[in-house]
């Protein structure tokens, strides 16, 4: 039986019919149709469906959609200005070199903005631990670290 939840998405109230048994990904890119989080393994292994709730981080793959009741959630497509302007997050990706096949980028991008909504300049170590949860397997990570950097005021070695 379906049950009507409200939520803040992309800093618009939202107000859809779910399933109990849906996810948060799942109502983001099925229901809502924003495909910018990606479904990568489904179980909260690679952070290709990385979205912020409440300013943290999360897998949406794993988030109970019912969870989502009265929370503020940001996905990748909630980032660029109503005006277009990229976030200077994703403008740092592009500018260095840190987007390839595209497939982690959302959930990379999603877990650097909630460490720097946190903590202003975090240290290199602080942005490899923050991407722990986040799989690449295009880059290498230095291009994505270095990107973090860039948004971070260069960061602290």
């Amino acid at each position: 039986m379906k049950r009507e939840i409200k939520f803040k998405l992309n800093n618009e109230e939202r107000k859809v019919e779910v399933d109990p048994a849906w996810t948060l990904l799942y109502v983001l890119r099925e229901v809502l149709e924003l495909t910018g989080t990606k479904e990568g393994c489904g179980y909260g292994e690679c952070g290709a469906c990385t979205v912020i709730i409440d300013g943290k981080s999360v897998n949406s793959c794993l988030y109970p959609i019912l969870e989502a009741e009265g929370r503020t959630v940001t996905t990748i497509e909630g980032l660029r200005a109503a005006s277009g302007e990229l976030h200077p997050l994703q403008r740092a990706f592009v500018n260095e070199g840190a987007v390839q096949c595209g497939f982690c980028t959302a959930g990379m991008i999603m877990s650097a903005k909630a460490l720097i909504d946190e903590n202003e300049k975090p240290t290199e170590d602080d942005i490899k631990d923050n991407i722990a949860g986040n799989l690449c397997r295009c880059t290498g990570y230095v291009q994505i670290i270095d990107a973090i950097k860039t948004v971070a005021g260069g960061g602290r070695t």
